[in-house]
């Protein structure tokens, strides 16, 4: 079968083409037949980063495909399933940039029939980052469902992200007001196809103002990129409010007044996906699938995330295109 490794951190040239034998699941282990990998921005950071953890790595979190065959353990019932793959390559050297990948059963998730691969490959790093990020108020929702955010406001930056276009797609599922930013026309377009009803441009217009206009009270839930929104986010804040902060963009230190902040009971949460509590990381794939399964979660350019689709053999290229800050979901076809 057809793998991308490489064996050292660097440039996306260190990734490598190369053939090796089709691998056996072991115990509580499932193998899939790979549709579908997708490229996160924690990938290409993975591998320009160092040192490398094993003697091959090969890349990327999230994929799509089939089970066709299990390990001792696994329920055989399981072999011809579609699925979705989350943190393949957290802390083990096989990731989803392959013709078959072996992965621990709990890390593969049934695909609903008529979710697409594309999709699929989509719903790990941004879908789960995103509702973990949604879920993190005091009082709840720990799952989210239709209704389940009725009644409250959500500010999400950078809403043509991955993860902002999958935080707008399930707020809106969830029943909430959904505020965006974003930095032109382009953007404006794709936030509102996935659902956003307020779409703010942080280049021409008074963020602040333009929230409080919207939602006098304040907003009760804000899905941050980057450390540098950090005074808009206290300023618009609810009393009990949250900012969920998944990102580093433009940034690694945040500083943030105390005294407003201690006034509104506020919350600070820091969200990064594979070290999520494991109640959190079940409540959050629940949630998912459900929004999958009701339609409610989608990918393209009517959803608002354009995808630009690669090879196998041009996983370096895809690894570029989203270090450049491809707008919309990168996807390598591997089926």
């Amino acid at each position: 079968m057809r793998a991308i490794i490489y064996r050292e951190s660097g440039p996306s040239d260190v990734l490598q083409v190369v053939d090796r034998p089709i691998p056996e699941p072991g115990p509580g282990e499932v193998r899939v037949r790979m549709r579908v990998s997708a490229v996160n921005p924690t990938d290409w950071k993975a591998r320009a980063g160092g040192p490398v953890a094993f003697p091959e790595q090969v890349p990327n979190q999230d994929g799509a495909g089939v089970i066709d065959a299990v390990g001792e353990g696994v329920d055989p019932a399981r072999v011809g399933q579609r699925v979705w793959i989350l943190v393949a390559a957290y802390q083990r050297p096989s990731g989803t940039a392959q013709e078959y990948a072996v992965l621990p059963a709990d890390r593969v998730v049934p695909l609903a029939d008529a979710a697409s691969f594309d999709l699929g490959a989509d719903l790990g790093v941004p879908f789960l980052t995103a509702h973990r990020s949604l879920t993190v108020n005091e009082g709840g929702p720990r799952q989210l469902a239709p209704g389940a955010l009725d009644g409250r406001s959500v500010l999400v930056a950078g809403g043509a992200g991955a993860v902002g276009n999958a935080a707008i797609q399930l707020a809106r599922w969830a029943g909430a007001t959904v505020l965006t930013t974003v930095s032109g026309a382009e953007k404006a377009a794709l936030a509102t196809a996935a659902g956003a009803q307020h779409v703010i441009n942080y280049r021409s217009q008074d963020v602040v103002d333009e929230v409080r206009r919207i939602a006098p009270e304040g907003v009760d839930t804000v899905v941050e990129v980057s450390p540098a929104n950090a005074a808009i986010d206290a300023a618009v804040l609810a009393l009990h409010g949250a900012v969920a902060m998944y990102a580093g963009t433009a940034g690694d230190e945040v500083s943030v007044p105390l005294r407003p902040l201690m006034a509104l009971n506020a919350r600070w949460q820091y969200v990064l996906l594979y070290t999520l509590p494991r109640a959190a990381l079940d409540d959050a794939i629940a949630g998912v699938n459900a929004a999958v399964a009701a339609g409610a979660a989608r990918v393209g350019e009517e959803a608002g995330l354009p995808l630009h689709r690669f090879s196998l053999e041009q996983t370096a290229a895809a690894h570029d295109a989203v270090e450049a800050g491809a707008v919309g979901k990168v996807l390598i076809d591997i089926g």
